[in-house]
């Protein structure tokens, strides 16, 4: 099967990709044209139907994984498909969806491995436990390496959540070699833990959208959620130090129930490391 990233102008296409965007539009002429964005794990091209617009709009919706056949052109400079057939493709035919996803440049095996790593770098007990007890959950962990970090801002592919992580826990090992007053086991843990919520934040299909949960509570209140559940199945941390572990994850977006200033110098070390590495990521993409 031809990627999207493969496709060259004058040249047929037959391939399954995912539709990203539809909208049926009318011409100067009044006649109607249907307009589309097809993605997949190599990019995103626009397609256009001038030739019975109206049947081949009936025949698939946003979000379904389709079947196209056309051909390829050049169109101010951008490459796009001029579209013969566009219809909703046979499930089987359609493979894993991360075929038709953006993915992580990194390999997801060794960015788990550095974040098993930096647990080890965790040593007070209550800590240290709960986030065994996350280890030690195959889903959650699927979920960890599965999810991205946003739709459309920084680490928006799958597997981005697990990059940034390992990025904001390695900086903020760092930030403790500098800063030896810092609660070190606070604050790697809140570093691992601080969007542990975007596991619940997302559906996956032909493109990324939000659950639910996501869309009514966000990933702060759903990251709280999942400490305070991980904390009582892990049953070895202490009231306070869920607390502080608590108001880190909360706060990590800016001061919460409208303070002014963070209640840690953890929760402001936090606030800024993962603002650093939201913001060049942000920024390089």
């Amino acid at each position: 099967m031809t990627t999207i990233a493969e496709l060259q102008p004058d040249t047929e296409v037959n391939g399954i990709y995912a539709c990203t965007r539809k909208q049926k539009l009318t011409a100067r002429n009044g006649s109607p044209y249907l307009t589309v964005e097809l993605r997949d794990a190599s990019g995103k091209i626009g397609g256009r139907a001038f030739n019975d617009a109206s049947f081949l709009d009936s025949q698939f919706d946003r979000g379904d994984i389709v079947r196209v056949a056309g051909r390829v052109e050049s169109f101010q400079e951008q490459h796009q498909i001029n579209l013969r057939s566009i219809k909703r493709a046979d499930p089987a035919e359609v493979g894993d969806l991360s075929d038709f996803l953006p993915s992580a440049y990194r390999d997801v095996d060794e960015l788990e491995g550095f974040f098993e790593h930096l647990v080890t770098e965790v040593h007070h007990p209550g800590y240290a436990q709960l986030l065994n007890t996350v280890l030690a959950d195959r889903e959650l962990r699927d979920a960890l390496r599965t999810a991205p970090c946003t739709i459309g801002g920084h680490h928006a592919y799958l597997g981005g959540l697990l990059e940034h992580t390992v990025a904001v826990a390695t900086l903020a090992k760092e930030t403790w070699d500098l800063h030896r007053r810092l609660d070190s086991d606070l604050l790697i843990t809140a570093a691992l833990l601080h969007d542990i919520g975007k596991t619940r934040e997302f559906v996956y299909g032909a493109e990324i959208t939000q659950s639910e949960g996501g869309r009514l509570l966000g990933h702060l209140e759903l990251g709280a959620q999942i400490v305070r559940e991980y904390a009582i199945k892990s049953g070895g941390l202490d009231r306070s130090s869920e607390l502080k572990l608590l108001n880190c994850v909360l706060s990590h977006h800016g001061p919460t129930g409208g303070a002014s200033t963070f209640a840690s110098a953890e929760a402001l070390a936090l606030y800024r490391i993962n603002a650093l590495d939201a913001g060049i990521k942000g920024y390089l993409e």
